[in-house]
């Protein structure tokens, strides 16, 4: 048995915010010829520049997350018959506050959730933050987990998305600085030690640094940009490879999700003022396949 979801992670260069057609025409010439049902995923803040590699400025490009953007996303994705992740936008919240947010619509055209990006890029990036994790499922497919460029920093948003189900976290991305070599390490590290794929998806020049890449759950490279070009990486994943690993373990060792036994007392997190408690560590799906053995 085996859940396939192809997918179609573009490399791309960002564009004005307002070039929604031509963003439509690269979506298309992206997913012709390529197999229906794929998943497409662009980086973040695709359609936010004032200028060529420039982003605009928050305020500027921000709308409220139902409009005229939100309309073309849906648009195309129930014509192309596509999941699509449209990288992420500037969203003008019904607070009058402005956040960086990824949604994602199905290939009904409906869009399924939006994520606003928890650990923007301080002091230099000026969105307000946003206050929880978000997984989507995708019916038929599986359930993905969203992050968005520095979230890939902070080990609590891969460990949170994972336990919350996610079989693959999709991590939009522009960096057009140095360490994007760190976020190479980082991708490969959060895939390792959560079993999940990860999809990170970078600008391409001269908007970013490219070097996209998908990762596996035992954290092997599958694929990756080997530059900053404009590309489009495609693969045809296996969710159900997710499930195998984190039940015979990582290279047929390690399973960290079934690490705790009847007895074992939880350990303080003072950090977060909580603890782990072995009842709830391992995610409700993998405790349910184990019980069924």
């Amino acid at each position: 048995m085996s859940r396939p979801l192809p997918l179609i992670l573009a490399q791309a260069p960002g564009r004005l915010a307002d070039d929604l057609a031509g963003f439509a025409a690269d979506v298309e010439r992206r997913v012709k010829l390529r197999t229906p049902g794929a998943l497409v995923v662009y980086p973040e803040l695709h359609l936010a520049e004032r200028s060529a590699g420039v982003a605009a400025a928050p305020e500027d490009a921000a709308e409220p997350v139902d409009g005229p953007r939100d309309a073309l996303f849906s648009r195309l994705a129930g014509d192309l018959g596509i999941w699509l992740v449209p990288g992420s936008v500037y969203e003008l919240g019904d607070d009058g506050l402005v956040y960086n947010t990824a949604p994602v619509y199905s290939p009904e055209g409906k869009r399924l959730a939006v994520y606003r990006k928890v650990f923007p890029w301080r002091p230099y990036e000026t969105t307000v933050p946003g206050v929880e994790f978000k997984v989507v499922d995708l019916p038929g497919v599986g359930r993905i987990g969203l992050s968005i460029c520095y979230d890939t920093w902070f080990p609590e948003v891969s460990r949170h998305l994972a336990w919350m189900g996610a079989e693959l976290i999709v991590n939009v991305v522009r960096t057009s600085t140095s360490d994007r070599a760190q976020e190479v390490v980082l991708n490969r590290a959060n895939a390792i030690a959560n079993q999940v794929f990860v999809a990170s998806v970078n600008a391409a020049a001269p908007s970013g640094v490219g070097r996209s890449l998908l990762v596996d759950p035992q954290g092997t490279v599958r694929s990756e940009a080997p530059a900053d070009g404009d590309l489009t990486l495609t693969d045809v994943i296996d969710l159900d490879e997710v499930g195998t690993v984190r039940r015979y373990g990582t290279a047929g060792l390690n399973r960290m999700w079934q690490q705790w036994r009847p007895g074992d007392q939880s350990v303080s997190l003072p950090l977060y003022g909580g603890s782990i408690d072995p009842n709830t560590w391992t995610p409700a799906s993998l405790r349910q396949d184990t019980s069924d053995e």
